[in-house]
């Protein structure tokens, strides 16, 4: 044990807080924090709190119609879509994504493909970058100044 580095252990990949079943379907952009499991279809963004350590698995059921960017995302289902993954990028064998991928750390196993450009990120910060509706911005802005008063 003497002179062996300890290892930064990985974000535990087996806790998700929200999961979204092989019978949903959710049209719209889908913005979320922890743990997100799909197993069903989003035709929308999907998008990860900024600031969080959270993570994305798309099952091999499962199919996503937009762009992720989270900093932790796993994938074995269909991405139709940009991916952006500000930490770790896992590309299972069933993985298939038509879009580009912007990683800092990716792992891809035998049988995944990606129909588009691979591009390694230096700056974290660039890649977790998103615009949210300016509707959203806005409410968002009003309840915080409510909250002050």
């Amino acid at each position: 044990m003497l002179g062996k580095k300890k290892q930064k252990p990985r974000r535990s990949t087996g806790h998700f807080d929200t999961l979204i079943s092989s019978r949903t379907t959710i049209e719209g952009d889908v913005y979320f924090s922890g743990g997100l499991h799909v197993d069903g279809k989003i035709k929308g963004r999907v998008l990860a709190e900024e600031g969080s350590d959270a993570v994305i698995r798309l099952s091999e059921v499962g199919e996503i119609l937009g762009d992720i960017t989270a900093p932790h995302v796993i994938i074995n289902g269909k991405v139709d879509g940009d991916v952006r993954a500000s930490s770790h990028l896992e590309l299972a064998e069933k993985a298939a994504i038509n879009g580009s991928v912007y990683y800092r750390l990716i792992e891809m196993a035998m049988g995944a493909s990606v129909n588009g450009n691979l591009v390694r990120q230096d700056d974290a910060s660039a890649l977790l970058t998103h615009d949210r509706p300016a509707s959203l911005v806005e409410d968002q802005t009003s309840e915080r100044e409510g909250k002050s008063e």
